[in-house]
């Protein structure tokens, strides 16, 4: 079975409609998407111990015994240590609870039991966290809490209280949470450089897997400069990643997301974001955002609400050898080969060039021409990963950046004053933080939805997915999915309206959505051009002001 890469806030989510409870699947992130309900019966539960008659066991033996007395002393020492260092940081980590209300019509064919026809269906979904400060900040992850009109966190003596968000960078996969309580009860994280891990040090991961609280799980790093895609586009369709990921075999499961990896002495390493499983759970391969870009983004988001990326205006690839070759290089030439060069951006600005022709490898199209960067401020650049590396912990916006570059086969080197990223939000969602507010998530329609709901695979739109319960969508009636489908391995909702048009502009994509209400005003009428159970039908919709966090 394909593996595939997931996001996990306990991302067991639960759908509570009346007095019905239905108990869903981990969330299936394919590109990082994370649909809010998927049903599933029964609720996941523990596996059964197996449980082994006494008289089977054999004694322990003597350390005297042993062939080696020392080891023996090592290992009471190393137990002696990993309790020492949860009974340090687990008074610092979560439990973090959001809820999320949706329309109370989503046009189901049937009444759960004990569901009033009014009752507007909540999910919730569970995740972790950890204490930032004296003053109430909490960390965690941007996916956890995206889209929720109620957050809870627990602390580890079981105190529950409201939390609200401060600040959040889908662009980092960071969010920062506020909560009243008195400074005495908070207990911070400490921060290790990441910069310092090392491949093969021990790794120590604690946070709520499946609402456990309070657990640990040990293992080691597996790998460094891992990384991670992000969970949001531009309204131009561009997409990022998060460099310097730390990859570790320490288990991770649904529930871990906005959780904490520390080293041996309990500094926090990195937060766990992700895993790569096709099981849904851990298969020994977590993905952690390292505690340097934490470093940076969380302080701005206490401040200001948004971290400002350091952004350069460039698509690329590593340089290969036999890109190299084809380029007419040296086969051993490594750097950052440039393919598109974003317009107005702070590269076109200083003069880069794209890739300007298209060649084939292993009956492959792959573009190149272009120009290949191999240093930045003397800072060697191996593969694009370097630049992005350099880009995201070493600069700031504003800052004027040396590339050396070759062109056309010769070194020269450019200056270039980097800018502020484009604003970027969740590829779930269809509102926008800025322009006017509509107040559904959803996703680009693909030929294998469309075909799951009897249509055309050739059509395109955006199914809604979810209508937020008083937006501007519900009171126009857009309807929401409500079938449970799994298409590509992925556990989803259809059945939904489908927006092909904006008045009268096509819908072709999310992205066409997202750009046509950032350019739209709160309070503009504009008509919905939708598909309703395959049949066409407009809708007018007066939009509104996103509410506040």
């Amino acid at each position: 079975m394909k593996s595939q890469l997931r996001l996990f806030p306990f991302a067991v989510a639960l759908v509570i409609i009346g007095l019905f409870t239905s108990a869903c699947a981990p969330f299936n992130l394919q590109g990082f998407h994370l649909p809010k309900i998927q049903i599933e019966q029964g609720e996941p539960q523990p596996q059964t111990p197996v449980v082994v008659p006494t008289a089977t066991l054999a004694p322990s033996p003597n350390p005297s015994t042993l062939a080696n007395p020392s080891s023996a002393t090592l290992l009471t020492t190393l137990e002696d240590t990993l309790a020492q260092v949860y009974a340090q940081v687990n008074p610092s980590v979560v439990n973090i609870q959001t809820t999320q209300r949706l329309a109370p019509s989503l046009n189901l064919p049937f009444n759960f039991p004990g569901q009033a026809p009014d009752q507007a269906p909540v999910t919730r979904s569970l995740g972790s966290g950890f204490v930032w400060d004296t003053q109430g900040h909490v960390v965690t992850n941007n996916h956890v809490i995206d889209g929720a009109d109620r957050i809870t966190v627990t602390f580890a003596d079981g105190n529950t209280v409201e939390a609200k968000v401060v600040g959040a960078d889908s662009d980092a996969d960071l969010a920062v949470l506020k909560v009243d309580v008195t400074a005495e009860k908070l207990v911070p994280v400490r921060l290790a450089d990441s910069k310092q891990v090392k491949v093969g040090q021990l790794a120590i991961a604690i946070g709520n897997p499946y609402g456990l609280e309070g657990t640990m799980t040990v293992g080691f790093v597996s790998a460094l400069g891992r990384s991670l895609p992000v969970q949001s586009t531009t309204s131009g369709g561009a997409t990022y990643t998060i460099p310097d990921v730390i990859q570790t075999d320490a288990p991770i499961n649904p529930g871990n997301s906005g959780g904490v990896l520390v080293n041996i002495h309990g500094e926090v390493i990195g937060v766990t974001a992700a895993i790569e499983s096709p099981v849904r759970a851990n298969a020994g391969i977590g993905f952690v955002i390292p505690s340097n870009i934490v470093r940076r983004v969380v302080p701005a988001l206490i401040a200001n609400g948004h971290y400002d990326h350091p952004y350069l205006g460039i698509s690329g690839t590593t340089l290969t050898s036999d890109l190299a070759k084809a380029m007419g290089l040296s086969s051993d030439q490594r750097g950052a080969l440039v393919i598109d060069v974003t317009p107005n951006s702070p590269a076109d600005k200083a003069g880069l060039r794209g890739s300007d022709r298209q060649i084939t490898l292993e009956g492959n199209p792959a573009r190149v021409g272009g120009d290949v960067i191999t240093a930045i401020d003397g800072n060697p650049v191996q593969k694009f990963e370097d630049l992005a590396s350099y880009l995201a912990t070493a600069t700031s916006v504003g800052q004027k950046v040396t590339l050396t570059i070759l062109r056309n086969g010769h070194e020269q080197t450019i200056e270039v004053t980097l800018g502020a990223r484009p604003r970027t939000q969740s590829s779930a969602s269809s509102t926008t933080r800025s322009g006017a507010y509509l107040g559904i998530t959803g996703r680009t329609l693909t030929p294998e939805i469309a075909q799951a709901m009897g249509l055309d695979p050739n059509q395109q739109g955006v199914l809604v997915v979810n209508v937020v319960s008083g937006s501007p969508a519900d009171k126009a009636g857009l309807r929401g999915s409500f079938k449970p489908a799994t298409i590509n391995s992925e556990q989803m909702l259809i059945g939904g309206d489908i927006i092909t048009a904006f008045d009268d502009q096509p819908i072709t994509s999310f992205e066409d959505l997202q750009t046509a209400l950032a350019q739209a005003a709160p309070g503009q009428k504009v008509t919905l051009t939708l598909l309703r159970e395959g049949k066409p039908q407009q809708v007018e919709v007066t939009l509104g002001t996103r509410p506040n966090s």
